[in-house]
């Protein structure tokens, strides 16, 4: 029989009558728990409850080790011992395939880089305690967080993935949302993003961090907004910068944001659904464009925002700005630094 110790929060079994039955199990019951989950679903409880397979205190004589493969959890004899994977590595690298499919047939790349960010973005350094930090920690999938005004849009984004998401159920979400926004970059052309994977989930919308936190496009003094968001997460004026650069990517739709035009003619065609303005001509593919296009400021169908240009007007902001108009690879380096980074905030890896 199986039972969930509720202080470890981990399945634990005082009597295994056969592998099979273990796989059985796990598998309906993470089946059914990686449906889309609203801020009513109790799926994310049920996820968690065969998150690992752990031993109990009363249990601890009995072997317990957990792989995850395709879906499937197995038990094999090891005395005294206890693994717990947030994700399964072969799942992983699965499901990265997969998202790069999507991203050919969809040109999703834009919006996959945004569901990354905002998952991590809410990170507050000065709170210990996780997840009340906030960050990488698949809070993003539940309907209160997507509610948020700057992450108007994103439930696009899950739509996009809940096939990958019902597939890979061995794969947290907050590691799949990190997976996603590094592999866009990727794909468009962008530099490795040095990842590691590992993030466990949040398991409830009460967990969600409130809203707030995420910078807002147009705000009265765009500099001292940056930084105040930004220092909040940890991050310095270059990595400001270098993330900004991400911008290179994607439109601005006025019925989400309430910022850019409804098309030009760099979007009225697509690829993918038509409309909003870019910040670059060519804003499916990732380079240094952003930075040249906004210091020149010659192209009125090119959007810039109030956070784009006081990065060539505040003093330490324009340093790492004007180097990077002219220096592709140093804008590479820092920004795949960055965005790992980024990804990693606030998150509890196992």
């Amino acid at each position: 029989y199986y039972t969930l110790h509720p202080m470890s929060d981990c399945l634990s079994m005082a009597y295994i009558p056969s592998s099979s039955a273990v796989v059985a199990a796990a598998k309906a019951t993470r089946t059914t728990a990686r449906r889309f989950p609203s801020s009513s679903s109790a799926s994310s409880t049920s996820l968690s409850s065969l998150t690992c397979l752990g031993s109990a205190s009363f249990a601890s004589h009995l072997f317990l080790s957990q792989r995850r493969s395709s879906g499937s959890a197995y038990v094999s004899k090891s005395s005294f011992s206890t693994k717990c994977f947030a994700s399964d590595p072969e799942q992983l690298k699965n499901a990265r395939e997969d998202i790069k499919e999507l991203l050919k047939t969809t040109f999703c790349h834009p919006i996959m880089v945004r569901l990354g960010w905002h998952d991590a973005g809410t990170y507050n350094k000065n709170i210990a305690e996780w997840p009340r930090r906030g960050g990488a920690n698949g809070s993003l999938r539940f309907e209160v967080e997507l509610k948020h005004g700057a992450n108007a849009g994103l439930v696009n984004a899950l739509k996009l993935l809940q096939p990958i998401i019902d597939k890979y159920s061995g794969v947290t979400y907050a590691d799949l949302f990190q997976l996603a926004s590094a592999t866009a970059i990727e794909e468009a052309g962008g530099p490795k993003i040095p990842m590691k994977y590992g993030r466990v989930d949040v398991t409830g919308p009460e967990q969600c961090p409130e809203e707030g936190r995420l910078p807002d496009a147009g705000p009265p003094s765009p500099a001292q907004h940056l930084r105040d968001v930004f220092y909040r997460m940890g991050l310095n004026d270059q990595e400001i910068v270098a993330l900004s650069g991400a911008h290179t990517l994607g439109r601005a739709r006025p019925e989400r944001s309430g910022w850019g035009k409804p098309e030009t003619k760099y979007t009225k065609d697509g690829p993918g659904a038509p409309g909003g303005q870019s910040w670059t001509v060519q804003w499916l593919k990732f380079d240094n464009s952003y930075f040249k296009d906004i210091k020149e400021r010659r192209d009125e169908d090119l959007l810039v925002l109030p956070t784009d240009a006081v990065l060539f007007e505040d003093p330490s902001f324009k340093v790492y700005a004007e180097k990077y108009a002219v220096d592709h690879e140093a804008f590479f380096k820092d920004y795949a630094e960055a965005h790992a980074k980024l990804s990693n905030l606030g998150a509890k890896f196992d």
